[in-house]
């Protein structure tokens, strides 16, 4: 009996610290190797800010996948990490109580429940050495570690990452990174394809551009926020590309954000143009592989009516699989895009067909699947020409309870098919969406 009010007591601290294992980040295996593989992208150079919530994040992913003991050494590299960023007089600060709830977790998981107390003991100790004025409020290095680690599992929780970096600066204003970072956060949650983002965020972009001067990837959104609002950018955007090419390769660097840019701003052909230098200056980065196949991807996809040269289909055939083998646990995307790019030539439609028959079969979280269904319905509508086929897929789209562009864009083209009241399914499709909607 004592035992098992013992083990729930200590299950009860562990609940109640602040740190990756209590912050219902998502736990689905795909996304946990996705997001790994983001944080691998990042770098150590351009991510230094950031180091110590890079291992720490690392850990828990790792831990979840059940790699306990690369998840140990993530975590112990963090705590060492943090001490060494922050250089102050004292090894302990409120910036290791994440590190040591995720250690507490780590070995309660092990089965070590000595280690385990033993570091809530050190978070209990922590919290109270450097106790904040303010009841329920959390010390601003955790709201700023939450708001970075939220923001690495998807659009959806860029809205309450702003709100958390926002605490953290009102409580510590001198943080350029978090100011960065809040920014960021307000921009990524507003959609690509619609920004507007309002005078009060383009001017908290344009002021935190300028206190952060070094940050390319910063300056990319705020040039692309300038040409959503009007303004001819175009100068401005060809400087900016000789200096992301100058810096060392990451995820942070503004080369994604950039080839956004002049996607929509410039030139197509630029994009894909300035891509493939990225990748002849430094040909053993994955991550600019991955830019540069989907620089190629929006290129042929975006060609309507001229017919496409074979070169250009083949190096992005090429760049695809390249990337695939490159990220063999997290390529679902570039998987599609493959089927995609396959099925805009009339002598790759089987190597399309075999592509989404594969992805069809294999295990595939909700998410995943709508993207896929989606996909393929537009595939069998325009290139099979399989009519009720599509309609099957785009309703088994729809049909998944996880709100995206995707299934939004499934149900846009059911309602067509109904408004149309041309085709034979579509008393089904009205009851269809009828209890969608319901």
């Amino acid at each position: 009996m004592n035992a098992t009010r013992s083990l729930s007591t200590l299950e009860s601290k562990l609940d109640s610290l602040q740190c990756h294992f209590t912050w219902g980040l998502d736990p689905s295996r795909s996304k946990l190797l996705h997001v790994r593989d983001n944080l691998e992208d990042i770098g150590t150079q351009e991510g230094y800010s950031w180091l110590g919530h890079i291992y720490n994040l690392q850990g828990f992913i790792h831990c979840q996948l059940g790699l306990t003991e690369d998840a140990c050494r993530f975590f112990s590299r963090a705590t060492e990490t943090f001490r060494q960023i922050r250089n102050t007089v004292s090894d302990e600060g409120q910036w290791l109580v994440v590190s040591y709830g995720n250690l507490a977790w780590l070995h309660h998981q092990l089965g070590e429940r000595a280690q385990s107390l033993g570091y809530i003991s050190k978070v209990d100790a922590l919290i109270n050495e450097y106790a904040l004025p303010f009841p329920n409020e959390l010390h601003p290095e955790i709201y700023a570690e939450k708001a970075w680690t939220l923001m690495k599992f998807g659009k959806d929780s860029n809205l309450l990452a702003a709100d958390y970096f926002q605490r953290a600066i009102g409580m510590q204003p001198g943080m350029v990174e978090w100011q960065t970072s809040h920014v960021i956060a307000l921009v990524n949650a507003c959609s690509h394809h619609d920004k507007n983002l309002g005078a009060d965020i383009f001017k908290k972009l344009k002021l935190t551009k300028e206190q952060d001067q070094a940050n390319l990837y910063l300056a990319a959104l705020y040039l692309e926020a300038c040409a959503d609002k009007g303004i001819n950018i175009e100068n401005e955007a060809r400087e900016l590309a000789r200096m992301v090419l100058r810096k060392p390769v990451s995820s942070y660097s503004g080369i994604q954000p950039l080839l956004r840019l002049y996607r929509r701003y410039v030139s197509m052909d630029e994009a894909v143009d300035l891509a493939e230098e990225a990748v002849e200056r430094h040909p053993d980065k994955r991550y600019l592989k991955k830019c540069a196949a989907t620089c190629y991807k929006w290129r042929i996809l975006s060609q309507k009516d001229n017919p496409l040269e074979h070169s250009m289909i083949n190096r992005a055939i090429s760049l695809c699989k390249e990337v695939i083998s490159l990220y063999p646990h997290s390529s679902f995307k570039m998987q599609v895009t493959l089927a995609d790019i396959y099925a805009k030539s009339n002598t790759t439609q089987a190597a399309a067909d075999q592509i989404y028959v594969e992805l069809l079969q294999s295990d595939l979280d909700p998410k995943e699947a709508q993207i896929l269904y989606s996909y393929y319905a537009k595939y069998l509508h325009f290139n099979q020409k399989q009519i009720y086929k599509s309609i099957e897929f785009h309703m088994k789209a729809a049909a998944i309870p996880q709100q995206s562009s995707y299934r939004d864009n499934s149900i846009r083209n059911l309602e067509k098919i109904r408004e149309r009241n041309k085709n034979k399914m579509c008393g089904e499709i009205h009851e269809f969406l009828e209890k969608l909607h319901h």
